[in-house]
């Protein structure tokens, strides 16, 4: 049995938040790099200069948007781990720390009813998954407002199909336009149930903006769906272009019957997630 001691979890987390915030994932870069090569005029002058801010935040350790995000926190225990304390906490503090240490924005407010900020970014919003091992897997995502509050649930109902699925995700992008920031990252969940499928949408974030689903109707899906959203001509920061989406994950899960449930979790193109392994 692996003892891990809550001072390591608060030491990784608060590392992890500055490094999510200042220093962008090479993958998100070169992806942006790619779309920009299929670009003219000013979308491509748009996606240049949101090249040019993520490696210079990187270079010099600042963050790469000024909306740092509220913390969500994946966290995977394996059953020969031994927490030696309140992890909630431990992730907690080391938010905290992060967030103050690391002069990054603080964007939580301690009610949605009386809007009185935090001041420190906590609480993060948590999700713990018992795995085999002895490891412990702590992943960090800032998520930012312009994107999350562009997301959606909707209950379609079976009959609705593939075209119903597509339809919902099809208008969501273009009602929301230039708002979440694009080029976006198009995460779905299909499945489960009301909250089933929002955490769905939101895990299939995390995935390597290269994968591809190994189920062959979720692949046939993205595939689709990307090529449909980059149709729409929203474009880099809504203005127009044929990139609108850098890339689409699809989650799935059993469901009712009777349901189909659907939900798009829209990420900008500051996709900030990082991971460590203890």
């Amino acid at each position: 049995m692996k003892t891990i001691k809550p001072e390591i979890i608060t030491e990784n987390v608060k590392r992890l938040c500055i490094e999510a915030a200042n220093n962008i994932n090479c993958e998100i870069v070169n992806a942006l790099k790619k779309a920009m090569n299929n670009e003219v005029g000013l979308s491509k002058e748009i996606l240049s200069q949101i090249i040019e801010n993520d490696l210079l935040a990187d270079k010099e350790n600042i963050p790469m948007c000024q909306d740092t995000g509220i913390m969500v926190v994946f966290v995977e225990i394996g059953n020969e781990v031994f927490i030696d304390g309140d992890i909630y906490e431990a992730i907690n503090k080391g938010i905290s720390l992060g967030y103050t240490e690391g002069y990054l924005r603080k964007s939580v407010v301690k009610s949605p009813l009386n809007r009185i900020n935090t001041k420190d970014n906590t609480p993060g919003i948590i999700h713990i998954k018992h795995t085999m091992g002895d490891k412990l897997k702590i992943t960090v995502c800032p998520k930012g407002a312009g994107s999350e509050n562009m997301s959606k649930v909707k209950m379609l109902t079976p009959a609705d199909g593939i075209n119903g699925i597509k339809k919902f995700i099809l208008d969501s992008i273009k009602e929301a336009g230039g708002r979440p920031c694009p080029p976006l990252i198009v995460g779905v969940g299909i499945g489960g149930d009301l909250e089933k499928c929002a955490l769905l949408a939101k895990e299939s974030l995390l995935r390597d903006i290269d994968d591809e689903s190994a189920d062959p109707d979720c692949l046939k899906l993205e595939r689709e769906l990307f090529d449909e959203i980059n149709k729409l001509n929203v474009g880099p920061m809504g203005l127009g272009g044929k990139t609108t989406a850098l890339a689409v994950k699809v989650n799935i899960y059993p469901c009712h019957i009777a349901s189909l449930p659907v939900a798009i979790n829209i990420q900008c193109h500051a996709s900030r997630h990082k991971v460590v392994e203890l």
